[in-house]
């Protein structure tokens, strides 16, 4: 059976990509996107959670960590960074060791090397 991974990030065009243009949302968009293919071609499930700022954030990590275990949960660079995300990170951090304690955490630190994130800690 293939190990399941959770991606939890924010959504790119929330992101204020003002004072960098090698973090415009499309590029991100496809960052994103290249990894979870690139993850599910190296045998994993892959579910993509990407959040908003507000309230909504929290509801919907909860609802993908209800729907379905995970073997592994991957929180993105855009949620630790900058520090003004700092309690969203707190909740979503928090989220995830209260409804998937079983489940192996790691954080990428681009867009594009999520797949390293993941095999540090659950192979395929």
């Amino acid at each position: 059976m293939a190990r399941r991974v959770l991606a939890i990030g924010i959504e790119p065009g929330n992101a204020d990509d003002s004072g960098s243009p090698q973090l415009a949302p499309d590029l991100v968009r496809g960052h994103i996107e290249a990894q979870l293919l690139r993850l599910r071609g190296l045998g994993y499930e892959v579910t993509s959670c990407l959040i908003d700022f507000d309230v909504t954030a929290e509801a919907a990590v909860t609802a993908a960590l209800r729907d379905e275990r995970f073997d592994c949960i991957v929180i993105g660079a855009g949620l630790r960074e900058p520090k003004e995300r700092l309690l969203l990170f707190e909740k979503v951090l928090n989220l995830v060791h209260r409804l998937a304690p079983q489940a192996a955490i790691c954080f990428n630190t681009t867009p594009a090397d999520t797949a390293e994130a993941v095999q540090r800690w659950v192979a395929p």
